[in-house]
């Protein structure tokens, strides 16, 4: 309840079409849907709405023309205090240029990775990377339990620890085929492929109909605490 905190109440924006003017030496071609319409499963139609999308969201809080972590948690959740580990790494490898907010380039190519018709190989290898928090180039035992515990916590699930600590286990063991302590890309390729739910979360349904898939925030363009 209350302001928005402090922290978001920085004065950080820019009017939306300056920021959106800072992109364009950046990127060539920006504001030409039909190039990342080729390069995604998207449509150049499709792009328009992800860009209508994008201006939205990336206004909803902080209003500089980017999508922040913030805008990202509140998209997902409707809530901008909740925390998960599974969207903090998600905006991680959104934000390609790791400058600390994702632009409409990054936005679209890396939400393509979640369309239903972006091959499972793509999907496979960006998981890993959503794994390996500690960027080594391997999955330790401690990654594998902090995101099973994140996506308990964002399913709303709350299990025992001994049980936890067992489904961390199970899972380890089958996955360091080589058992040397870490998963590397191989041995996770091989454990996917015998265990293709581990991929659900890479796949957002709706992105196939982006016309049902705007959802009330985004129409309104405001958060709930704006009417605070």
């Amino acid at each position: 309840m209350g302001c928005i905190p402090s922290k978001l109440a920085e004065n950080k924006s820019l009017p939306l079409q300056v920021a959106e003017n800072k992109l364009k030496p950046a990127y060539p071609g920006y504001g030409d849907f039909s190039i990342l319409a080729s390069e995604t499963p998207f449509a150049a139609s499709e792009v328009e709405t992800l860009h209508e999308l994008y201006r939205k969201l990336s206004t909803s809080i902080v209003k500089d023309g980017f999508i922040q972590k913030e805008e990202l948690h509140f998209a997902l959740f409707r809530n901008i205090n909740r925390r998960n580990l599974f969207v903090d790494r998600v905006f991680d490898l959104f934000d390609v240029n790791k400058n600390g907010h994702i632009d409409f380039w990054e936005f679209v190519r890396s939400l393509s990775v979640f369309h239903p018709k972006t091959r499972e190989a793509v999907k496979v290898k960006y998981a890993f990377k959503l794994y390996d928090l500690r960027h080594t180039g391997y999955i330790e035992r401690e990654e594998l339990k902090e995101m099973v515990l994140a996506m308990l916590n964002e399913s709303d699930l709350t299990l025992s620890d001994d049980v936890v600590e067992t489904i961390v286990d199970k899972t380890f063991v089958e996955a360091d085929s080589k058992g040397d302590g870490r998963i590397d890309p191989e041995e996770w390729e091989e454990y996917v492929r015998k265990n293709p739910s581990v991929l659900k979360n890479m796949t957002l349904p709706y992105l196939l109909d982006l016309s049902q898939a705007f959802p009330s925030f985004v129409v309104n363009g405001e958060t709930e605490e704006s009417h605070l």
